[in-house]
């Protein structure tokens, strides 16, 4: 019996919410999914999953049976990658980022990876949600310190400055604040982190500690080039990366704040992140590697 067969099915059936849906993905009939789901839950003595014509719904013993096979296939696809004999980085790299960083600093570098890596086909996704490495295929994802987590293993590969800024009009009308303090007196252009509904804090560091700054949120939003374009037309002051803020201060349609202050805002860090260490194949430490080098 090919246990490991069945388990993947299983795997398939839970992860697309149908027999049907799952037997698409594997090229099978719903009818051969069925039977394998019946031989596995023979083979177990249990019953995995309750059925109708209409829905189907896993029990407390497929429900802990899940959990525990669920990262089956992916550790196998992962013991068949450290058994290869790799002479070069190659084969498929999906690579999952924050939307605004995937947009306009990874994008722009991958044609010169791939020039420099052509046997490495690149998938890149581009979210601000928390992706799960083993349930979408992801070799490696780029994340910002609010996305971290226990369950990843994490790499600071760079450190970007934050910069704050307004539309000349806007500071024209509502005048130029000198201290973060004063923030709180003006239309501020708040990021909203989608995964969680958290405002990303505008820290500063005072006095060698870092410091919250009180807002006042005018314009709310969980697109960051919606809160750039706001602040370019005048709506407020934003809190801009600098690949995003620089290029809009040279052509003058953003002024930087607190360029004299003794606040220093903090930076925004970039991590790279694996589920587990034997996820660092050649082709993803070709990557980091890259990637450290060029930002």
């Amino acid at each position: 019996m090919d246990v490991l067969g069945l388990i993947s099915n299983f795997i398939r059936v839970v992860e697309n919410g149908s027999i049907a849906a799952a037997a698409r993905v594997k090229g099978m009939s719903p009818a051969a999914v069925s039977q394998s789901l019946s031989r596995l839950e023979t083979h177990l003595g249990v019953r995995l999953i309750s059925r109708t014509t209409r829905s189907m719904t896993l029990t407390e013993s497929g429900k802990r049976y899940f959990e525990k096979v669920r990262h089956i296939p992916h550790d196998i696809d992962l013991a068949s990658q450290a058994a290869a004999i790799e002479t070069k980085p190659q084969g498929p790299l999906c690579i999952a980022t924050t939307a605004a960083f995937g947009r306009y600093i990874i994008a722009p570098l991958m044609p010169a990876f791939k020039a420099s890596f052509p046997d490495i086909d690149i998938e890149l996704i581009s979210t601000d949600r928390n992706v799960d490495h083993r349930q979408e295929g992801v070799d490696v994802s780029i994340r910002i310190e609010a996305q971290l987590n226990d369950q990843l293993i994490a790499r600071k590969i760079a450190s970007l400055p934050f910069i704050f800024c307004a539309a000349p009009a806007y500071l024209a009308r509502a005048g130029i604040p000198q201290t973060p303090e004063e923030l709180s007196q003006h239309a501020c252009l708040v990021f909203r982190y989608p995964t969680d509904g958290r405002f990303l804090p505008w820290t500063f560091k005072i006095n060698g500690q870092p410091v919250n700054a009180k807002l006042n949120p005018q314009f709310i939003s969980d697109d960051i080039d919606i809160i750039a374009k706001i602040a370019e037309n005048g709506g407020g002051i934003a809190r801009l990366a600098s690949f995003i803020a620089q290029p809009l201060i040279e052509s003058g349609r953003l002024t930087p704040l607190f360029c004299d202050s003794d606040a220093e805002s903090l930076p925004m860090n970039i991590y790279a992140c694996v589920n587990e260490r034997s996820a660092l194949n050649s082709k993803v430490r070709a990557f980091i590697g890259f990637l450290e080098s060029a930002v």
